[in-house]
């Protein structure tokens, strides 16, 4: 590795051929522990690096932008969201942010359907019984579901992943469209899916599933709160594989331990890692461990997609897939 190669560190260990890839390329460490990575070792990060691989569940405030004395150059994102990442001060700093879009779309689709599935017909319950050794058998009565077929569906942002889960529901389940979102799709496409748009509230007041696709800003935190729950058809169920931060975990804890609500399926949460006791309590929330694009075909995809970013960037080339540059 040539001496003058830009340094670089990575909050988080990658799939194995994307770290060899971006070895053959720069000088990189990476966060042995694998652990997430407090502001004030961010900041002395800032200093030593000139890029940093930041992944979506790691915090950069604007005081890592503000100490970087110029060293930091770049941030590539493995992952889509960034609103863990402040923008602003990047852009104040002269630092380059990316982020890894469309790979994940196909992968987050399917857990979203699989999130769908296994609250409609209780199969996290059905298989915790079995372990527990407390199932004594086939009854004609016993753990009754729903099936998803001739149920309705509705979308809360139609760009691609939510897209992919609205052809999935129709054209796999037969499900009705329902969406919401910023603009409407291409006719030809609401054909197709025989989909509806509608505001936010008709959409939580009519769907049998309502499932979140959109990106975590200040207009959207928190907006599955107390009073669009009540607005919910009564056992109607919620999957959220977006942002944890749209969702008041305990309104819809009180909603699903109160019977207004069959279930949840979460991917992501308010604090994560940490996932509230009243979620946790309930039988009928399916919890998984923000799996939305843990596949290897995906993981890695993503990787390629960061080392793309930097290559270009450091090449003295416009990255593809730029969030944030130098203001002015």
């Amino acid at each position: 590795m040539a001496e003058q190669s830009p340094r670089l560190y990575g909050l988080h260990r990658l799939p194995a051929a994307v770290e060899q890839h971006l070895a053959d390329r720069f000088s990189i460490d990476w966060n042995e522990g694998d652990r997430a990575t407090p502001a004030e070792e961010l900041i002395r990060l800032s200093r030593d690096y000139d890029g940093l691989v930041t992944t979506v569940t790691d915090r950069v405030p604007a005081a890592v932008f503000e100490a970087s004395g110029r060293r930091l150059k770049m941030i590539a994102n493995f992952g889509v969201g960034v609103n863990l990442i402040d923008l602003g001060a990047a852009a104040r700093a002269g630092v380059t942010v990316t982020n890894t879009p469309g790979v994940l779309t196909d992968c987050t689709a399917d857990l979203t359907i699989g999130l769908m599935l296994m609250v409609l017909r209780r199969l996290g319950e059905g298989e915790r019984l079995v372990r527990s050794g407390r199932w004594t058998g086939w009854q004609p009565t016993h753990h009754l579901g729903r099936q998803a077929s001739g149920r309705t569906i509705g979308i809360v942002g139609m760009g691609r992943i939510g897209l992919a889960v609205a052809r999935r529901a129709r054209h796999g389940f037969g499900m009705g469209v329902l969406y919401a979102g910023r603009s409407p799709i291409p006719p030809a496409i609401a054909t197709e899916l025989a989909a509806t748009r509608l505001g936010l509230d008709g959409l939580f007041g009519e769907a049998d599933v309502v499932s979140l696709h959109c990106p975590a800003t200040p207009e959207t935190t928190g907006m599955v709160d107390g009073r669009r729950l009540a607005l919910m058809r009564p056992g109607a169920v919620l999957i959220n594989t977006a942002r944890g931060a749209l969702v008041d975990e305990r309104a819809l804890a009180r909603a699903i331990g109160e019977g207004r609500l069959a279930g949840a399926g979460l991917d992501v949460y308010q604090d994560e890692p940490v996932v509230s006791a009243e979620l946790l309590a309930l039988d009928q929330v399916v919890v998984l461990p923000h799996l939305g694009s843990a596949t290897l075909e995906t993981r890695t995809a993503m990787g390629m997609m960061v080392a793309a970013n930097l290559e270009a960037f450091f090449s003295g080339e416009d990255p593809p897939n730029v969030v944030a540059s130098r203001l002015g």
